[in-house]
């Protein structure tokens, strides 16, 4: 397998990306992030923080673990959610890949604005 095809078979799939920040692109879903990054919550600690409706607060929450951002586990008549923090890392990645594509041709601009400049002042 070359360099390529291993970094193509390492990628997430897009929808797995899309997931991510669609969950993430609601200020309500960010602040649960959050909050889960300090220490996992119950359904009810994290309820007293919002002025919402329960359903409304259960459908961002079924949100996020459909992401994969977060995971929730049941024990008696308490569901407690913590972060996930592996699919966080793929939105890292993925904005990290971003991040070097615009940077490497940000750097190759300025090379050909120097050269342009450097031949000018010939």
């Amino acid at each position: 397998m070359t360099p390529a095809m291993k970094q193509h078979a390492a990628r997430p799939a897009a929808a797995v990306i899309d997931g991510i920040f669609r969950a993430l692109s609601d200020p309500t879903r960010r602040d649960v992030v959050e909050r889960l990054s300090v220490k996992p919550a119950s359904v009810s600690e994290l309820a007293a923080s919002y002025k919402m409706a329960m359903p409304s607060l259960l459908e961002h929450l079924k949100v996020l673990e459909g992401s994969g951002l977060v995971r929730s586990e049941k024990k008696g008549r308490v569901r407690t959610y913590e972060l996930a923090p592996d699919r966080l890392k793929l939105a890292e990645d993925w904005l990290g890949q971003q991040r070097k594509l615009w940077e490497r041709r940000l750097d190759q601009l300025d090379a050909y604005l120097l050269q342009l400049k450097k031949e000018g002042l010939k």
